[in-house]
């Protein structure tokens, strides 16, 4: 039977103490589904090179192998639309539950990025919407084109409008360009050249409409070392002057666009690569990223060790190498990574919490359950507990524990940081999820409202 400690006794640790201090956001997990949407489609090879074996075991030990103690999953390439819109959005919405399934049964070690069913923008709203809320989605990936629908279109300002407001972090990724060259993807797979071409055309599509600028809650990670982007700026800031004087550009904020940039080093970098990257952005913007599982584990793990070695031995580069490997991510994700930081003071994967408020609200929560539903009873509580501590800085403590002559009755001690945090708690979906799915299994409820005694134990203090 499950138990209801939710905190410190229920969640696992985001991580123990050990050497793995290497967040991964660039890496990808196929699933059997998406494999078959493809060859039904006869699409397996749409993107010039076939999908990679992958799963769950065999990527938690590259992990172990290679140091990263977290990964950040996303959808590899091909989109998968094929002109039946319900079709992709059944796909999208698969594929991101699944996600969500795999990060709570392997907590601390995946994070992860929810596709949207692009080109149906309102659609893709709808799930992002769905992702980010319900799921607990930790970004969302974008290809760079959905069917010849680019970033940056005025078509996508609407879902942009949605991610800012939700301060969500975009995960970029290349696909097949469109339209494209067929003869020449022929010779040399996309990969080589049309993958950093393709990251390159769409990020300055970006940068002309101001779109980083217009959305400045919103933090985009450009895939494989800034791909062409060192060239393509320099040169864009040098030809813009010319084009605003005959009207064909608008004016680009540099600044407010550039700042909400992040690279990720997957894809051959080197030390060269990674100083020409310094050109257009600081040491705080680059974080690490594998690529995995289309190279083999073994070259992975080689490559990031290599990495780490000419990092450490370069004079500017050293003082960043943590933050390159983790901290950079941390600083990203927000309250969504932060228990990513392996400190003694955040062991359990919680977001950073807000100070108690001379409004919170310390209560017992004494519920009676009836016999027949108290496991179902206690796994919709587990859930609803584990997503309002990891997800909402105003919940401070669910702590809940069973009588143990009648188990059926069950204690919460329920501290909220105000009672604005309260009213945001029983709002949310999860706690929607809970309160609609349990209502038929609680025999009573009495919520009894405490005054805590001592300041100077506020409960908050027991879980920093």
């Amino acid at each position: 039977m499950k138990q209801l400690f939710f905190i410190l006794l229920f969640m696992q640790p985001f991580y123990t103490a050990t050497a793995q201090q290497v967040i991964d956001v660039h890496c990808h997990n196929v699933l059997p589904d998406f494999r078959a949407l493809l060859e039904r489609h006869g699409a397996a090879l749409e993107e010039t090179f076939p999908l990679p074996d992958w799963n769950i075991d065999a990527h938690l030990e590259f992990m172990e192998a290679a140091g990263i103690r977290t990964s950040l999953l996303s959808q590899p390439a091909p989109q998968p639309y094929f002109g039946d819109a319900e079709e992709c959005r059944r796909m999208v919405r698969q594929y991101n539950e699944a996600c969500a399934k795999l990060k709570a049964e392997h907590p601390g070690k995946f994070l992860f990025c929810a596709s949207l069913p692009l080109p149906d923008v309102r659609a893709a709203i709808e799930e992002a919407v769905y992702a980010l809320d319900t799921l607990g989605a930790d970004g969302i990936k974008l290809a760079t084109n959905s069917r010849g629908q680019y970033v940056g279109d005025e078509v996508l300002d609407p879902l942009m409008e949605v991610l800012n407001t939700r301060k969500a972090v975009v995960i970029l990724h290349p696909h097949k360009p469109s339209p494209v060259n067929d003869a020449i993807i022929a010779t040399a797979p996309l990969a080589i050249y049309e993958y950093p071409a393709e990251t390159t055309r769409t990020v300055i599509n970006m940068i002309a409409r101001n779109v980083p600028a217009r959305y400045p809650d919103i933090r985009f990670v450009v895939p494989h070392c800034g791909s062409f982007l060192p060239l393509a700026i320099p040169r864009m800031k040098a030809v813009l002057p010319a084009m605003l004087a005959r009207g064909y550009m608008q004016p680009v904020n540099w600044e407010a666009n550039l700042s909400q940039l992040y690279y990720d080093l997957a894809g051959g970098a080197t030390l060269e690569v990674v100083k020409s990257l310094l050109a257009i952005t600081t040491p705080e913007h680059l974080l690490y990223g594998s690529d995995y599982p289309y190279q083999p584990a073994g070259v992975l793990t080689e490559n990031l060790k290599r990495m780490r070695s000419w990092m450490a031995e370069d004079k500017d580069l050293a003082p960043y190498l943590d933050d390159i490997m983790a901290g950079n991510a941390v600083a990203l994700f927000g309250d969504k990574c932060e228990a990513t930081k392996p400190k003694r003071d955040n062991p359990v994967g919680m977001c950073a919490k807000l100070p108690m408020q001379p409004d919170g609200i310390v209560r017992l929560s004494k519920i009676e359950v009836y016999p027949e539903y108290l496991e179902a009873y206690m796994t919709y509580a587990a859930e609803v507990g584990e997503t309002s501590l990891r997800t909402e800085p105003g919940v401070l403590t669910m702590y809940a524990v069973q009588e143990l002559d009648d188990p059926c009755r069950i204690t919460i001690l329920e501290t909220y940081a105000s009672q604005e945090a309260y009213k945001s708690h029983i709002a949310s979906a999860h706690f929607q999820k809970y309160k609609q799915g349990t209502l038929h299994m609680v025999k009573s409820l009495l919520l009894s409202d405490q005054k805590p005694l001592n300041a100077a134990n506020r409960i908050n203090n027991f879980i920093q």
